[in-house]
């Protein structure tokens, strides 16, 4: 009876267990899906609209005549998100080696919850912010032409949003390097600092790589902050003080619109909502590789 009973628990556990996992596919596909099939619907047969959107330079596709480049778009996404990375990586990386390395227990228990609150700061709260204090006390001190709206600020802001997912999960990894390797670097007479540099960093690059490529990610998929602090102007520059629009600031702005659902301009956010994928997408499968390379360095 009692051993009856355990395996119809076992198997409700088993079903549950295969629910959860079956539910984040299916829903995973079914964006897929939508994305896809509103992007076909976007492009029809006119392959010409296909090769102006990968390869055009203006991206109107609320104006007349309209232009559909989404060139200007991707340059603003990466304008931000390379800019939150300089930002992010050195103070990032720099704090988990304190944090793993050099603080003790007491330090480290009060400091890293005080660095990871930054994570729950609301996105709007970064853009005003940005907005607010960091263009007019900032930057436009140091350069004076920089405009109100600018891909600095908003690439500052996001660097220190993500400053807490590449410190905590750095830490994770120098923490999770065996001890036995600082101890034999210790005996042949390296110092703190060499330990940390060329022994530990090293030994958990695996995991340092997938924190920065996470992080970047996380900054390429940041929608108010930026859409707050970068403005809505598509340009096609690298000038970082200027306006610029991202991909999911364009998705803002047409979904707070009264654009009819249906219409070309409404299909556009699903086109430039896959094309946001496919870079995420591709981003995840460079790191899959990167990662599986070095742990067969190390391993």
């Amino acid at each position: 009876m009692l051993s009856t009973i355990g395996r119809i628990k076992e198997r409700i556990i088993h079903a549950g267990l295969f629910f959860s996992a079956a539910l984040s596919v299916v829903t995973t596909a079914g964006i897929i899906w939508v994305l896809v099939f509103e992007s076909v619907r976007f492009f029809g047969t006119d392959w010409s609209l296909f090769v102006e959107f990968f390869t055009g330079t203006q991206w109107a596709p609320l104006f007349e005549p309209p232009h559909y480049g989404v060139l200007p778009l991707v340059c603003g996404t990466f304008l931000i998100a390379g800019g939150a990375l300089v930002v992010a990586l050195p103070i990032g990386l720099a704090s988990a080696v304190f944090l793993s390395e050099y603080a003790p227990e007491s330090v480290r228990s009060v400091l890293k919850p005080m660095l990871e609150i930054l994570a729950g700061i609301p996105t709007v709260v970064y853009g005003y912010f940005a907005l607010t204090f960091v263009t007019p006390n900032v930057l436009q001190p140091l350069y004076g032409n920089t405009e109100v709206f600018n891909a600095a600020s908003a690439a500052l802001v996001v660097g220190i949003m993500i400053i807490p997912t590449i410190s905590s999960l750095c830490d994770d990894a120098l923490r999770a390097v065996p001890r036995n390797l600082r101890e034999a670097a210790y005996a042949l007479a390296a110092t703190k600092l060499e330990v940390s540099t060329r022994i530990v960093l090293p030994a958990a690059l695996s995991g340092v790589m997938a924190a920065v490529l996470l992080g970047l990610a996380r900054a390429i998929g940041e929608t108010m902050a930026v859409a707050i602090a970068a403005g809505m102007t598509p340009k096609l520059t690298l000038n970082p003080f200027v306006s610029v629009q991202t991909l999911t600031g364009f998705m803002v702005q047409v979904s707070q619109g009264d654009t009819p659902a249906g219409s070309v301009a409404y299909q556009t956010i699903f086109a430039v909502g896959l094309t946001l994928f496919t870079i995420t997408l591709t981003i995840n499968l460079i790191a899959h590789r990167v990662l599986r390379g070095f742990r067969e360095v190390y391993e």
